[in-house]
């Protein structure tokens, strides 16, 4: 890649498409997924060389809760070993992990697992990895807009206190800067319920490429495309 290239500090991706590689292969979905995962891991190998600091991944919906129950438990067996196996890996390469979502639906061990994960890797600071569990944008903004209120009922904000920047404290991804780029794969066009306060500037880049084919040559692609935008944020 081109040195002059800037490379965005922050890189959201939802990554879509597993289900529709595993059936054009004739593979259960479950093989999609844990090729998904694999893609994964080469993606945040390439995001850490490029100095990326933080990346967003859309792991687990709260619209995903509504799959079939037999895919919806294979992907909570395929977090468990995720969460578990890389945890090691995670914490030797410097990586900062945090969960954002609703983790309060999930079995009181894969919490567990996520709370030992991010308490492990808490101090570390090469790149931040967050993680978007049973997570919606949409609640996110709702309980946030309750806590507010109820801040105001106890006399601990006031109403004219309320900014964009004090909203924002109140949500998930306090202290974590919105993202520069958003990549979808799989060819949808759309953000799904995925960080819709924070991508208020963001930079959409669409591929038709399924999650499972996604390579740090894709990457390269949307942080050049990237790189041929203006961001004026309005001006």
């Amino acid at each position: 890649m081109n040195q002059d290239i800037i490379i965005p500090s922050h890189i959201a991706i939802i990554m879509d498409g597993n289900g529709r590689w595993a059936k054009s292969r004739n593979f259960s979905r479950i093989a999609g997924h844990k090729a998904g995962v694999k893609t994964t891991r080469k993606i945040m190998e390439a995001c850490i060389k490029l100095k990326v600091k933080y990346l967003t991944l859309y792991t687990f919906s709260t619209e995903n809760w509504q799959r079939p129950i037999e895919e919806v438990d294979n992907l909570m067996t395929l977090m468990r070993y995720y969460l578990k196996n890389e945890a090691n890996s995670l914490h030797k390469n410097n990586i900062k992990v945090e969960v954002i979502g609703n983790i309060k639906k999930l079995d009181e061990d894969l919490q567990q697992n996520i709370h030992d994960l991010m308490e492990l890797t808490k101090n570390n600071d090469q790149m931040h990895l967050v993680l978007a569990v049973s997570y919606s944008s949409r609640e996110e903004i709702v309980e946030s807009a309750k806590k507010i209120a109820q801040d105001y009922k106890d006399g601990k904000v006031d109403i004219n206190d309320i900014t964009t920047k004090v909203f924002s404290d109140y949500l998930y991804t306090k202290d974590i800067p919105d993202p520069d780029l958003l990549i979808r794969t799989s060819g949808e066009l759309r953000i799904s319920n995925f960080l819709i306060w924070q991508m208020a500037y963001t930079e959409f880049y669409f591929t038709k490429t399924l999650w499972p084919d996604f390579t740090k040559k894709d990457l390269n692609l949307a942080i050049e495309e990237f790189n041929k935008r203006e961001r004026r944020y309005g001006q």
